[in-house]
């Protein structure tokens, strides 16, 4: 029987790209999935395939505020996964505040919460690569304590994040609760947002519309990309695995490709292997990460995970999302 059988899993960030594909696979696995999103970059149309789902609701809500103002009062929870959050540079320089307050002061009520109501229960954070910063190690293994800029433009997310982490650390080791830390890497998938503004929809779109690909900086910064449904077996692995509180794992893709590679590859995935897009140049953003590369051991020792997904076969099925759902 599966971990997640006929347990309550609250999901912040449910109507994400990621926070809805979490909350399909749970409630494959018999979970009963409480989505929470206030919808400021999450859609409700990543949940039209299992929104008639009986084990499923759906509640539109700022959980930034208290839980108890939006969760019901008899709701006994035996897992959250707080993934809410805006998660790519345009989307949280849009709206900053909250992306500072929904990675830490949401993090502390929710914690603070399940402390009172259920201190059993099981808590994930979703952390991010971005807690290393530029980094100077690389790989990067989760003990690298990071190079952050912690008064720049992209601070809001990765200090969030960072003081997220600081806020579940203090849960586990002080009042003794069940939490654990995912750092994810750069995920692409269906469900993603075209206009995001993250490296592989920004590509796509600009390659449907024939070009030319926009370009920061000289292309030769690198990134990782892990194919969605790895990612989600990775976090439900973390989520069902048994002595894993206190745990913080890295979970993504170690392929490492250059922004170059990557535009000429999705370029060459809609065009064909012979064409060559035409490429625009800019300068870099500030603070943009050169390097990138997860090193997954810790995954692989006390998950038993990996990502089975190759990057291109991973991009077939994003550019035929986008080509059936975003692109008239």
């Amino acid at each position: 029987m599966s971990f997640f059988e006929n347990k309550t899993v609250v999901v912040t960030g449910g109507a994400g790209f990621v926070g809805s594909h979490l909350c399909q696979a749970l409630l494959a696995e018999g979970a009963k999935v409480v989505a929470v999103d206030n919808l400021i970059t999450g859609s409700q149309q990543n949940l039209v395939e299992f929104a008639s789902n009986e084990k499923f609701l759906f509640i539109k809500a700022d959980v930034i505020k208290p839980p108890l103002s939006y969760l019901p009062a008899d709701l006994k929870i035996d897992l959250i996964l707080h993934f809410a959050s805006p998660a790519s540079p345009p989307r949280y320089q849009e709206h900053p505040v909250e992306t500072y307050l929904v990675n830490s002061l949401a993090t502390h009520n929710l914690l603070q919460y399940l402390k009172e109501s259920n201190p059993q229960a099981r808590f994930l954070f979703a952390s991010t690569s971005e807690v290393y910063g530029d980094p100077q190690e690389h790989p990067q293994k989760e003990t690298y304590w990071g190079n952050v800029n912690p008064n720049g433009p992209r601070s809001c997310y990765d200090e969030g994040k960072r003081l997220g982490e600081t806020i579940c650390g203090v849960h586990q080791r002080d009042f003794k609760m069940d939490v654990r830390i995912v750092r994810i890497f750069n995920t692409y998938g269906p469900r993603m947002d075209i206009d995001d503004g993250r490296v592989i929809p920004s590509f796509i779109k600009e390659s449907l519309m024939g070009g030319p690909l926009s370009m920061f900086g000289d292309g030769s910064q690198t990134r990782s990309y892990c194919y969605v449904s790895d990612l989600v077996a990775g976090v439900l692995k973390l989520a069902a695995g048994e002595g894993c509180s206190g745990q913080t794992v890295n979970l993504g893709n170690p392929g490492e490709f250059t922004v170059l590679e990557t535009a000429k590859l999705i370029w060459q995935q809609i065009h064909g292997e012979i064409s060559q897009p035409e490429l625009v140049f800019s300068q870099l953003p500030t603070d943009d990460p050169l390097r990138r590369q997860p090193d997954i051991s810790r995954a692989k020792e006390i998950l038993g995970w990996q990502p089975i997904v190759e990057f291109k076969a991973g991009l077939v099925k994003t550019v035929e999302y986008f080509k059936a759902n975003q692109t008239n």
